[in-house]
């Protein structure tokens, strides 16, 4: 899978409209959590966790070493999802926009949640205004946690990234919400 993973990358840099795969990224872990495989996904098939594994382990790129404890603390694993939902509604606010016309098409990549790049180069392919936004905003979204989770791998160890990803903090929520209703 993580071959997978890499290929989006890829695709996604030459020409943003395979952006939208990533949708599947966000749609597969929550499906499988909520009808009944828990945390299945994150352990067994996430591209991006074994393209980490990958990167840590068999190019021998990660440190090794132990994350500071405040990274897998509750606090910080909330809050930061909290602040992924944020740039998440703020980029489905913005395609909004631009589907109403409100906004013009932004051909950048807001990287790092802070930097637009100018992405235009990816934008070959004429679609609508509104499905392009959205694909660049979901190419950020996406290259922005692997940039981050590539330098956590090589400061710390492989998957450092997944004690506070996302995904993985939703999908673990869900399936706490489904064993209390037992």
């Amino acid at each position: 899978m993580w071959v997978v993973s890499a290929t989006y990358f890829a695709l996604g840099f030459f020409n943003i409209v395979f952006a939208w795969f990533g949708v599947i990224c966000f749609l597969i872990p929550l499906l499988i959590a909520i009808f009944g495989g828990g945390k299945q996904y994150c352990n067994h098939y996430c591209g991006r966790g074994q393209l980490f594994l990958k990167i840590g382990n068999s190019l021998g790129w990660s440190k090794g070493r132990l994350a500071p404890r405040w990274l897998s603390s509750k606090y910080f694993r909330h809050g930061f999802l909290v602040f992924f939902l944020f740039f998440f509604v703020q980029m489905v606010w913005l395609t909004v926009e631009v589907a109403k016309g409100i906004e013009t098409l932004h051909e950048t990549i807001h990287l790092m949640w802070s930097f637009d790049v100018p992405w235009h180069w990816a934008y070959r392919t004429e679609i609508t205004p509104w499905k392009a936004q959205f694909a660049f905003g979901l190419y950020g979204i996406m290259l922005t946690s692997l940039i981050v989770g590539v330098i956590l791998t090589i400061v710390y160890r492989p998957r450092t990234w997944c004690v506070f990803c996302p995904m993985g903090n939703m999908t673990q929520q869900i399936s706490k919400l489904k064993a209390g209703k037992k």
